[in-house]
């Protein structure tokens, strides 16, 4: 945390999360029978399952693409930032929320 001159702290990264949480991470890509174990393994390399949750995926209309949404339990920004960025580098994920 860094001091501001008025005596109250605030945090050096501005966020809206408090820490830890249960927070959702969807990738998406095109649909393949690894899709899922690719993007289950980025992130689970990161972070634990919120319990009780399983890893949900749905196909697109078409079937052309696969959406996985995982549940995690979030630590910090830097956490999340790092799954993030791992999910981004896959060349199978075309994007991440």
């Amino acid at each position: 945390m860094t001091k501001k001159s008025n005596g109250s702290r605030k945090p050096s990264r501005d966020t809206l999360l408090e820490f830890p949480c249960r927070f959702p991470i969807k990738a998406m890509g095109r649909a393949s029978e690894g899709f899922q174990d690719i993007v289950t393994h980025i992130v689970r390399g990161h972070a634990e399952l919120w319990p009780g949750e399983s890893v949900r995926c749905n196909e697109s209309r078409n079937g052309n693409y696969l959406a996985v949404t995982l549940v995690v339990r979030a630590t910090s920004q830097d956490q999340l930032d790092a799954i993030y960025q791992d999910l981004t580098d896959s060349p199978d994920v075309l994007m991440a929320l």
